[in-house]
């Protein structure tokens, strides 16, 4: 009376070894208690998922945050070299 797993194998790392290992658990229970259970652990998969999509996307936020904060260093010194060596310019031909 071994059933597959009723979940799909999500892609390595998407949802951690403990709740893919609670998935294995639960399809080892007798029917009548896996139809209760199986709603729940379906909505824990999901959440899982997509906290992990969230994560990803944040992570990914603060990587073209700092990108950005680089370039606008970058930006900030360029304009302050340029400003200094205007006000040079001016003070030596007046």
């Amino acid at each position: 009376m071994n059933q597959p797993t009723r979940y799909i194998k999500p892609k390595i790392d998407e949802i951690p070894k403990e709740i893919l290992d609670l998935a294995t658990a639960v399809n080892k229970l007798p029917p009548e208690v896996r139809e209760q259970v199986d709603p729940i652990m379906a909505q824990v998969v999901e959440s899982t998922k997509r906290r992990r999509r969230i994560l990803t996307l944040v992570q990914d936020a603060l990587s073209q945050l700092r990108l950005d904060m680089k370039y606008l260093m970058f930006d900030l010194e360029a304009t302050r070299r340029e400003r200094d060596d205007y006000r040079r310019q001016v003070e030596e031909g007046t």
